[in-house]
């Protein structure tokens, strides 16, 4: 949990031992490090290693970003971009960017077309992710038929878009929902 690229001589470390012969072997291709957008370390990352990057992006605006994901004051959507376009990424592979679809926030058709326009010359693809709700959470997942609109508007402007499904709903333990429960079990 968390930010991965706070700790980054760490995970390159663990990246090497599940990358290795000596190790667990994985294929770089099945290792993706996701990120909120560390620009320095990502570049570093980039170099260092052959992994997978998935940048977590969920706004098209620097206003709704910086509300929604803080890191975008000092890393905003405009440089953020900058440096995912001169990423040297090899020829075959794209970088994912993660975008949590959170109902009449950020899934209208607008959200979607700017997104086509900002990830305009990257090799990207698009995770389309319901919001995972939570007791207390300030928002709601959007409709599936908004999902489903969203993800046409993509994939018409030529952006790749994939409906990521999710898991462990049903026992709060989907993606966000786990440091949820522990903060609101050592709040009380």
């Amino acid at each position: 949990m968390g930010e991965p690229l706070h700790n980054y001589a760490a995970v390159v470390e663990a990246i090497e031992i599940l990358s290795a012969s000596w190790g667990c072997d994985f294929s770089s291709r099945r290792i993706t490090v996701s990120t909120v957008g560390l620009l320095p370390q990502l570049q570093q990352l980039v170099r260092d290693t052959p992994v997978q990057v998935a940048v977590s992006l969920t706004a098209t605006t620097d206003e709704l970003r910086d509300r929604l994901m803080p890191v975008n004051r000092r890393y905003p959507l405009g440089k953020l971009l900058e440096v995912c376009r001169d990423l040297p990424i090899p020829q075959r592979r794209r970088i994912t960017f993660e975008y949590v679809m959170l109902a009449g926030v950020n899934d209208g058709l607008a959200d979607a077309s700017r997104l086509v326009r900002l990830l305009h010359g990257i090799r990207a693809k698009v995770n389309l992710i319901p919001f995972n709700p939570f007791p207390g959470a300030p928002f709601r997942p959007s409709p599936a038929d908004v999902i489903r609109k969203f993800q046409e508007r993509l994939l018409a402007g030529g952006v790749n878009a994939t409906l990521r499904s999710s898991r462990g709903q049903d026992i709060q333990a989907a993606c966000g929902q786990l440091a949820a429960e522990e903060r609101a079990a050592s709040c009380g």
